[in-house]
Formats: C-alpha cells, sequence, structure tokens
C-alpha cells in the first residue's frame, strides 16, 4: 500500500520544478528593483571607462605637443649614440693615460736597474778579472790602495767589544749583590719555633703531695725547655691535678719526650694530658 502511494504521489519528486515556481515568483516581485540597479551599475561601469579613456586622449596630446615631443624612438636612438661617442672618447683618454703610466714605470725600472749595477755592493759580489801580462805588472792606483788600507782598518774596529766588557760588569755586579746579599743572611739571627704547652699532670689519690708533685715536673730540665706557671684544679672527691704551662723549642722538645720524662715519677704520677697546644 505505501509503495502504491508513493508511486502516484508526484510532490517529492518534482520538487525542483516548485523550487523555480518559487524562485521565478519572488523575482518577478523583486524584479523592477534588481533591474534597474543592474542598469545603473552598468551605466557607471561605462562612464568611468568613458573618463580614463579621456584622460589618456589629453595625457598623450598633451606629450605630443610639450617640448618633450622629440623624446620617441628616434629621439632615445640619438641619445644613446651621444652617449656611445662620449664613453668611447673617455676610453682614449684613459688608455692614453694608462700607456703613460707603463711608459714611466719602465722608465723608473730602468734607473733602479742603472743603481744596482752602479753601486758599491754590486761591484763586491760582480769582481772583475784585471789581465796582467808576464813581462809587466800593472800597479793600482794610490786612490785605490788608501781605500783598501781605510777597509782594513774598519775590519780592524772590534764592533762587539763594548757589549762583551757591559756583559762582564753586569755579571760582576750581579755576582758581587748575590755575595752580599748571602752574608747579610747568614748574619741575620734565624727564627726559632716555639710553641705553648700547657699540661695536666694527674696523681693517683687524694693523700698525694701536690707539692712534691710539681717540685718532681719542675725538676725536669731539658734543652729548649722552660716552665711557666702552675695551678690546681680540682677534680672530684678530694683530689686535685697540677695544670703547668712550659714553653718549648719544637725542634729540641716534643710532647711526647714531656710525658715520657713526667711519667717517671711513678710516685705521684699517675697520667699526663696535654690540655692545650699552641704555635708561638
Amino acid at each position: 500500500m505505501a509503495t502504491n502511494f508513493l508511486v502516484h504521489e508526484k510532490i517529492w519528486f518534482d520538487k525542483f520544478k516548485y523550487d523555480d515556481a518559487e524562485r521565478k515568483f519572488y523575482e518577478q516581485m523583486n524584479g523592477p528593483v534588481a533591474g534597474s540597479s543592474r542598469q545603473e551599475n552598468g551605466a557607471s561601469v561605462i562612464l568611468r571607462d568613458i573618463a580614463r579613456a579621456r584622460e589618456n586622449i589629453q595625457k598623450s596630446l598633451a606629450g605630443s605637443s610639450g617640448p618633450g615631443a622629440s623624446s620617441g624612438p628616434g629621439g632615445d636612438h640619438s641619445e644613446l649614440v651621444i652617449r656611445i661617442a662620449s664613453l668611447e672618447v673617455e676610453n682614449q683618454s684613459l688608455r692614453g693615460v694608462v700607456q703613460d703610466l707603463q711608459q714611466a714605470v719602465s722608465q723608473l725600472e730602468a734607473r733602479l736597474s742603472a743603481l744596482e749595477k752602479s753601486s758599491p755592493t754590486h761591484r763586491a759580489t760582480a769582481p772583475q778579472t784585471q789581465h796582467v801580462s808576464p813581462m809587466r805588472q800593472v800597479e793600482p792606483p794610490a786612490g785605490k790602495v788608501a781605500t783598501a788600507t781605510e777597509d782594513d782598518e774598519d775590519d780592524n774596529i772590534d764592533l762587539f767589544g763594548s757589549d762583551e766588557e757591559e756583559d762582564r760588569e753586569a755579571a760582576r755586579l750581579r755576582e758581587e749583590r748575590l755575595r752580599r746579599y748571602a752574608e747579610k743572611k747568614a748574619a741575620k739571627p734565624a727564627l726559632v719555633a716555639k710553641s705553648s704547652i700547657l699540661l695536666d699532670v694527674k696523681p693517683w689519690d687524694d693523700e698525694t703531695d701536690m707539692a712534691q708533685l710539681e717540685a718532681c715536673v719542675r725538676s725536669i730540665q731539658l734543652d729548649g725547655l722552660t716552665w711557666g706557671g702552675s695551678k690546681l684544679v680540682p677534680v672530684g672527691y678530694g683530689i686535685h691535678k697540677l695544670q703547668i704551662q712550659c714553653v718549648v723549642e719544637d725542634d729540641k722538645v716534643g710532647t711526647d719526650l714531656l710525658e715520657e720524662e713526667i711519667t717517671k715519677f711513678e710516685e705521684h704520677v699517675q697520667s699526663v694530658d696535654i690540655a692545650a697546644f699552641n704555635k708561638i
């Protein structure tokens, strides 16, 4: 049933006809206005083309009647010919200048070669041979002999003798200054490296005689050892330790040697500690 209905229905298959009819209807309704606008646009375009053509004609007429009317193809050709002729003249003048310069350079080279040949150095490099007959010997002129003698004297002059003497004098002064510096350095007393040491000497118990302990410590006498101030510092339970300061020379007395010497008093000393160590 649906298929038969669609076969007899024409509205959808002829849709383009309805679209054309609708378009024509709207064109008929708006036709006069659209047509007038098109005509106006066309007329304006034509008028503008006519105005441009008139302007071009007027410009061409003004150019042909003005002072530049001769600037056509023939005028351009004549101007080009004139410029070429001027360039040829300029080229010829430049060639003449170049030729003059070449001649001047060749003349300068000839003069330089002549001067080099006539210079004394060139004569020395190219010695001349003189043939002497066995029966007769040609004596050189007196002027040449004098010149040779002067050349020999100049050769005998020692040009470098002054420099050698100056070098020897400088070496002697340098050695003298080094010797003085060594003597001055040897006479100057050398600095002795020293250290300040604070020792803690601990007794066995509270019954140890601390005065006797300090006397034992101070009885140690070594080269480079100087004892300083001392005091008793409480440790606890009635026990005091001896804190004593000394100055030692680092090269002669060390901390190990001090501890070894102090601990030899075994009846009074239990141990030795270094509380402070400062370089002087």
